[in-house]
């Protein structure tokens, strides 16, 4: 309890302080977590896949179940089309008419099953849990074909697709999943996200 009021009290001088230098204050956040690269992402082949070009995303799972899923995709999509990744790609959920290879797309997975894993995502399955209401958990892995190049988690509090809180759950994952770091990556594949 002692701490609980320690942090608390601590977060309000902050904020406070933060309001008085004419700084901004964040009223919201994302967490970002379980991020993974497999030993064959790299950024340079991601950009050259997407730049100036339409870029797949697939939706599992609907993180507001009081929306519709088609309205909540109709309105998820400029938000993430508002915080995307550096490339000037388009995102769409339109699948090509004629199959791509390599298939380059994103797969966003509201409140996936604890065991799901990337290898399996890119593969098509899809295992959700029931969700929060207005706590948005999003698995969001990036597939070249059937293989995981990319993966992280994130989590915050929504209550509608456009808050500010999805926008910055969305960039924030994506700046991860999408990372220009070259010293992310791995030995490994197909991990699950679990919490």
């Amino acid at each position: 309890m002692m701490r609980t009021i320690v942090k608390s009290a601590i977060g309000r001088t902050i904020a406070t302080a933060a309001l008085a230098a004419g700084l901004p204050v964040l009223a919201h956040a994302a967490t970002i977590g379980n991020s993974y690269h497999a030993i064959q992402y790299d950024y340079r082949d991601f950009y050259a896949a997407t730049d100036n070009k339409p870029f797949r995303v697939v939706l599992q799972g609907n993180p507001y179940p009081n929306l519709e899923p088609g309205e909540v995709a109709r309105r998820l999509l400029p938000v993430m089309q508002a915080n995307k990744p550096e490339p000037r790609l388009t995102f769409t959920y339109a699948t090509p008419a004629e199959p791509q290879y390599p298939d380059y797309r994103l797969v966003l997975v509201f409140n996936p099953a604890n065991d799901l894993n990337s290898a399996e995502v890119c593969r098509g399955v899809s295992r959700l849990r029931p969700g929060t209401p207005e706590r948005i958990y999003v698995y969001g892995v990036y597939c070249r074909n059937d293989q995981a190049m990319a993966e992280a988690t994130g989590w915050t509090t929504s209550s509608a697709p456009e808050d500010a809180a999805m926008g910055d759950l969305m960039k924030d994952l994506f700046n991860v999943v999408f990372s220009r770091s070259p010293y992310l990556q791995q030995q490994d594949s197909g991990h699950a996200h679990g919490r």
